[in-house]
């Protein structure tokens, strides 16, 4: 595979968007609705919204997604980065498109303030924690989860 560009995703990428992040839901074991596509989508193409998703591509195909939210960071009182949402195709992995969206995401960071991006992956994601142990600090911070769902026991 040759070089990989990131760019913002824009209204044309929607079919293969969908597919991608159909498929990362798949990845961990949650199948999306058409209401939860239909909704990120649309924060997705909202300029207001805090939510916003640059796209890795390779030959004209798109390959790879990341959906970053700034958030305020009590600990500077400045800005920072959550990255919610980093998928690669699998034909296209180990090419470099993970790496290509992360260095974009912390470009866009610098050039917006600064401040730490932050982000999980499953314990047994070990591919890619081989990726983001090269690129970034393993922190020690265990992460809880309380869900406030309506109908939720």
């Amino acid at each position: 595979m040759g070089h990989v560009t990131v760019r913002p995703i824009g209204a044309s990428d929607a079919a293969r968007w969908r597919e991608l992040f159909t498929a990362y839901g798949v990845f961990y074991e949650t199948d999306f609705d058409d209401a939860v596509l239909d909704g990120v989508w649309a924060w997705l193409m909202d300029a207001e919204h805090p939510l916003f998703c640059l796209v890795a591509e390779h030959d004209g195909q798109v390959v790879g997604f990341a959906q970053v939210r700034e958030q305020p960071d009590t600990f500077t009182a400045g800005p920072g980065w959550f990255l919610d949402d980093l998928y690669t195709a699998p034909e296209a992995r180990g090419a470099g498109a993970g790496t290509a969206l992360l260095d974009a995401i912390a470009e866009h960071a610098r050039s917006h303030g600064g401040g730490t991006i932050r982000w999980i992956t499953a314990a047994d994601n070990e591919r890619a924690q081989r990726v983001y142990d090269r690129l970034a600090t393993r922190t020690t911070w265990v992460t809880y989860e309380l869900d406030t769902s309506a109908g939720t026991d």
